[in-house]
């Protein structure tokens, strides 16, 4: 509850000196923040960041999917069913993951 209240009395500070800045200073924001966006460094740096979130999304799915199903397992007790999916799961992601590496090799 408390993080709700300070989230909306920022809400009501933005707005407060957002209407008192103007349109006119909005709009210079705006445009230092487009310039700075589309910079070649700034540009640069995100295309790093989608390709390493790129590769290393199926290793989160897949670790995301192990820890659930260890979770189910044991809280279920059919822990020894859910570690032979595991091991298959995992067998499944390094397939995946080779057939991905050759298909960028030979692009």
């Amino acid at each position: 509850m408390k993080g709700k209240i300070l989230f909306i009395a920022g809400l009501g500070v933005g707005y407060v000196l957002g209407t008192k800045a103007g349109r006119e200073r909005y709009e210079q924001i705006a445009a230092v923040a487009g310039r700075f966006w589309g910079s070649p460094l700034v540009q640069k740096q995100v295309d790093t960041v989608e390709g390493f979130v790129r590769d290393k999304a199926p290793d989160v799915a897949e670790f995301a999917g192990e820890t659930v199903k260890k979770v189910v397992g044991a809280a279920t007790g059919r822990g020894s069913t859910a570690a032979k999916r595991s091991a298959a799961a995992k067998k499944a992601a390094a397939t995946r993951r080779a057939n991905a590496a050759r298909s960028q090799s030979d692009d």
